[in-house]
């Protein structure tokens, strides 16, 4: 427990800093790719797999791991490359996304680096649209790609966007009409499920794709003599975006006058102990793990609620 402990503490140092770790990957060829530390649980040699019967072509199999059955899938074939041909001699990165653990196939793994958010930014305009990625940055001068993990894992294993019934009545639908929620996410998948989840409860939605665009969106606002905290019934944001970051993104808020009243749901892929920390540490007032259709209706119908 103690190292546990320690790991949460060294990692929230970050928090508010706008800082990541990366761990560093390649699959085919000599392109970097990079993912958040945050969620890795380990990195081992492939294990022995177990064929699927009738599974994604991306799924190369499921493997036991610790005592538990998790799918493997083939980041290359996974975003439009060749497949991994020899298993045996690459490696698996452990993650948890969503609540659910998967591991990704990759040819090698090279190091960590510590990096600052400013210096990732969004896939050049000319990427189109079909591509995977959400940011790209330069690390010792070479251009590292970081995948869009939640778009590959939607074509996969798409989920549920339905909301149960009896979650949004007809009188907070009614009361829904008046207001608007801010939601900013650099993965176009999540927008378009977090929009039309919201859209389902009956509010306007205002989707931005990072934390700096949220950032001066909101400071416009201000100069332009609107308040933020009554136009806005809530702010939903991811962590993991590029330029900044939700927690820098939450703190910035916290620390101005005129925003810090605006109510925060951190609502993201990541999850476990170390959020309760951080989520606590930039003051937002809620932390909700991706992609819960019920769940986050609720968070909404709540403060509609609230406000009466």
């Amino acid at each position: 427990m103690a190292g546990v402990m320690d790991a949460v503490n060294r990692r929230t140092q970050l928090v508010g800093q706008n800082r990541l770790e990366l761990l560093l990957f390649r699959l085919n060829g000599q392109q970097l790719y990079g993912i958040n530390v945050f969620k890795v649980r380990e990195v081992l040699q492939c294990p022995k797999l177990t064929l699927l019967p009738k599974a994604n072509p991306v799924v190369r199999g499921i493997a036991n791991i610790r005592g538990a059955t998790i799918p493997i899938l083939d980041l290359a074939l996974a975003t439009g490359g060749c497949s991994l041909e020899n298993s045996s001699n690459a490696f698996v990165i452990i993650t948890e996304y969503n609540t659910k653990v998967q591991g990704f196939l990759v040819h090698s793994v090279e190091r960590i680096v510590n990096m600052n958010w400013e210096s990732i930014h969004p896939p050049p305009k000319g990427t189109g649209r079909d591509h995977y990625l959400t940011a790209v940055t330069r690390v010792d001068e070479r251009l590292v790609e970081i995948i869009d993990v939640e778009k590959i894992l939607s074509e996969v294993a798409p989920m549920s966007e339905s909301i149960s019934a009896g979650v949004i009545t007809e009188e907070v639908q009614r009361k829904a009409v008046s207001l608007r929620v801010l939601t900013v996410d650099d993965s176009a998948v999540a927008r378009k499920q977090v929009t039309r989840c919201l859209e389902t409860v009956g509010v306007e939605v205002i989707a931005l794709n990072d934390g700096k665009q949220a950032l001066d969106y909101l400071n416009n606002m201000v100069a332009e003599g609107q308040d933020p905290c009554q136009q806005f019934l809530m702010l939903i944001s991811d962590i993991e975006m590029p330029e900044m970051d939700g927690y820098t993104l939450t703190a910035e808020i916290r620390n101005n006058p005129r925003l810090k009243d605006l109510h925060i749901v951190l609502h993201t892929s990541l999850s476990g102990v170390f959020n309760q920390a951080m989520v606590k540490k930039v003051g937002a007032d809620d932390f909700l793990a991706k992609f819960r259709p019920d769940d986050l209706a609720s968070r909404v119908v709540d403060r509609i609620k609230a406000r009466g």
